[in-house]
This record gives structure tokens, sequence and C-alpha cells, in this order.
């Protein structure tokens, strides 16, 4: 399931450019689209998503294990996050679960949205940039967050549904 964001056309072709030639310096593969800047995904750079609760929690972990890489913020009703990752070529298994999670994760050619150097309200935004970010994280540690979050999240249901029984 490839989700699809759309950028607003205010955004100048200078801005594009400028960000894509910055995108291009770190070695990414960048698409210049209508809608916007656009990465290729591939097996050294690629993306997991998360939505929700599920999107804060793996937040929150990546940053108090000091794991946190770029992450782009995808605005709507519910929160999206998109973790750009590394470590796709030994991680079949930490795939897996992260889909069966569900989470997306785009790699082989998948695009993803790119916030672009300049942003009007209401469209993707770093919410860590890449300036920001000391590394691109490998894909087990967004699994190891998921998996974190999730058995916590059990442990917290048990408990709760124990005291109250």
């Amino acid at each position: 399931m490839t989700v699809r964001t759309t950028f607003p056309t205010s955004v100048s072709a200078a801005a594009k450019s400028a960000a894509a030639r910055d995108y291009a310096q770190r070695g990414w593969t960048v698409a210049e689209t209508t809608n916007g800047l656009c990465l290729i995904t591939d097996e050294d750079l690629s993306a997991v998503e998360v939505t929700g609760e599920l999107a804060a929690s793996v937040r929150r972990y990546m940053r108090a294990n000091n794991l946190t890489g770029p992450v782009i913020e995808i605005p709507g009703a519910e929160r999206r996050e998109i973790h750009l990752v590394t470590g796709m070529r030994k991680a079949q298994r930490a795939v897996e679960a992260l889909r069966e999670a569900g989470a997306v994760v785009y790699t082989d050619g998948d695009g993803i949205p790119l916030p672009p150097t300049h942003l009007s309200a209401g469209s993707a935004s770093w919410g860590v940039g890449p300036d920001e970010a000391r590394w691109i994280p490998p894909v087990v540690a967004v699994g190891a967050a998921v998996r974190s979050v999730s058995a916590r999240a059990r442990r917290t249901h048990r408990l709760t549904s124990a005291a109250c029984a």
C-alpha cells in the first residue's frame, strides 16, 4: 500500500531544485515530479511509515534510545510519520514484523514524498530533518521500537484487565 501525498502548488521550481540538489548530495535518488520531490527507495535507503499512537510511541522510543534519524511528518486527521532507514538487505524478519504491526515499509523503488526547503502549511514537513539527525538508523531499530511499544501495550492491557476483573 503506497500512500501518495501531494505538495502545494506554491512551492517554486527554484525551491524544488535547491532541495533536489541537497538530497542528491546526500546520495539519495530523488525524482522531481509536478507534485514535488519524491525519494526513490532502494536497498540502501528505505522508509517505514507508522500512524496514530504507534507513531508517537515509536518517536519517543527512538529519541529515548538515541536512535532518531530523519522523520517526515504527513499532516492529517491521524498522526503519520515516515522514518528513513537503512539495512534492508539483512532485515527480512524485521520488515515482516513491521508489516504485521501495521507499518508500511517502502523499499525497492517505492516513492515517498520529500519536503522541499520551503513548505506552506498543510504539507509534508521534516519532523527531524536530515541535517538534525546524526544518522539514518537501520530498519531493525524501528522494528525494535515497534516491538517494544507493542509489548508495553499488551502488558498494560493485561494489567488493566486483571485489575478490573
